[in-house]
């Protein structure tokens, strides 16, 4: 296991897991926990040994948004506000957060328990979202007086719809994982065993799909919300015809006819 301040990070299976951790705070977000968050989803992402990432929260929490003492210095000092101003980049993929769909693998999270703010938001930029039930998450932003954080705006629309979005946002209540499940924004698991069963989740990414396959139809799920329908066709023509010629196509091939697991390089 790799030593940070305010994350853990392992691999197990393939997978590496980066929990938060600040449990006596929830899990509440700092300039710490973002820099070392980034730093090891890098990691994990030049690492031939890891196929899947599960990003989750140590103790009760998953990530209770901003620190309080934070907001609460902005507060009292807009200048250190405007400070926290991000680099202008006109990259899709080179946005606070919006790297996280960049990385050539698959992003579970894994929400073992209450998350807000920008706990909440950092979710929608991971490929796919598993909730134990019973838990809380609410967007808070309207209740704090602040707006749509980290093109949240943008992202939370294009996964729970127009309305539901605003619903959320404007709103700032509190809802419980089984009506965030039923707009479409996260998976429902059991509370008991659900580190387990998320871990056992993303262990079947890594040893059953493809990685070259997987980090391929990764590009093509986000590069296609800047896509026409034509443009979307042609880079599957072009990346499908590239497939044949490749070791993971003849594994995939030849496994399913030898009745067995598949050992694909990724190559």
């Amino acid at each position: 296991m790799s030593k940070y301040e305010q994350i853990l990070y392992a691999v197990k299976d393939r997978v590496a897991t980066i929990a938060f951790n600040r449990p006596e705070r929830m899990n509440a977000w700092t300039a710490v926990m973002e820099k070392e968050l980034r730093e090891a989803i890098g990691k994990a992402a030049k690492d031939e040994g890891v196929r899947a990432i599960v990003l989750t929260g140590e103790g009760r929490a998953f990530c209770a948004g901003a620190d309080m003492e934070g907001l609460w210095a902005r507060a009292q000092d807009p200048r250190l506000a405007s400070a926290m101003q991000n680099k202008k980049s006109d990259d899709n993929f080179d946005q606070r957060y919006s790297y996280l769909l960049a990385v050539p693998k698959p992003i579970i999270a894994g929400i073992n328990g209450p998350v807000a703010g920008i706990g909440l938001v950092l979710t929608l930029y991971c490929d796919v979202r598993y909730i134990a039930e019973g838990t809380k998450l609410t967007t808070a932003f309207a209740r704090r007086g602040l707006i749509c954080e980290y093109g949240s705006a943008w992202m939370l629309p294009r996964l729970v719809g127009t309305m539901n979005a605003l619903d959320l946002m404007l709103s700032g209540r509190t809802i419980l994982a089984e009506e965030a499940a039923a707009m479409g924004l996260m998976r429902l698991l059991p509370a008991a065993g659900f580190r387990e069963a998320v871990h056992g989740i993303a262990k079947d990414f890594a040893e059953l799909s493809s990685p070259r396959a997987m980090r391929i139809m990764k590009h093509q799920i986000y590069q296609s919300y800047f896509q026409t329908l034509a443009e979307a066709t042609q880079l599957a023509n072009d990346e499908m015809a590239k497939c044949f010629a490749t070791e993971d196509f003849k594994e995939g091939v030849t496994h399913f006819v030898e009745k067995r697991k598949p050992n694909f390089s990724g190559r």
